[in-house]
């Protein structure tokens, strides 16, 4: 039996599986090597929309599932070889530093762009799962929690990684210089 929902929730489920579906897609195609040249402004185009659709996830009043069990979305894909392409694309960018919270703590911790965007696809493939088998408040609850527990801080961060990155490919001049900083900046 479907799921009830109110109208405008129902809307915005297919309007985030829509977003999600194009999101995920377009990461795992330059994974597999699509567009290697553009991957880097690709990557900062898609991550920057998959925020506004994050920030509507965070902006609307807590979704609360039907059940207090999570239905089986049915087999999760397997990220490892989604990481791996990634981590191949991004050779010698892929690393950089983060703060682990930014309002508790100034600690830093060793971060990945292919480990941000592997584990932002497996989280949004979740909701899509619960989403392809009609139940789309399961859906809206895993993306909105995922949005707010994870996968919207792993694109924060991966967002102002790659349009550091861009920046560094734009504007510097001398490439001995871009690839030292790049070395600094990603090893502190």
């Amino acid at each position: 039996m479907p799921e009830q929902q109110p109208d405008d929730l129902g809307a915005l489920a297919a309007e985030t599986a829509a977003d999600v579906r194009s999101f995920t897609a377009a990461v795992r195609e330059l994974a597999a090597g699509a567009a290697p040249d553009t991957a880097i402004p690709l990557l900062l185009l898609l991550v920057a929309q998959l925020q506004v659709t994050g920030a509507r996830l965070g902006a609307i009043q807590d979704v609360v599932p039907d059940e207090r069990f999570e239905p089986d979305p049915g087999p999760e894909s397997d990220q490892d070889a989604l990481r791996v392409s990634l981590a191949n694309l991004l050779e010698g960018i892929d690393d950089y530093s983060d703060v682990v919270d930014p309002l508790t703590s100034l600690e830093l911790s060793r971060a990945a762009l292919s480990d941000d965007l592997a584990t932002i696809v497996a989280s949004l493939e979740h909701g899509l799962a619960h989403h392809d088998r009609g139940r789309p408040v399961e859906a809206m609850w895993w993306w909105q929690f995922g949005y707010l527990s994870d996968w919207g801080t792993r694109s924060s961060a991966a967002l102002r990684v790659l349009q550091t990155i861009l920046g560094h490919l734009r504007l510097d001049a001398d490439e001995d210089t871009v690839a030292e900083a790049e070395f600094d900046a990603l090893h502190p």
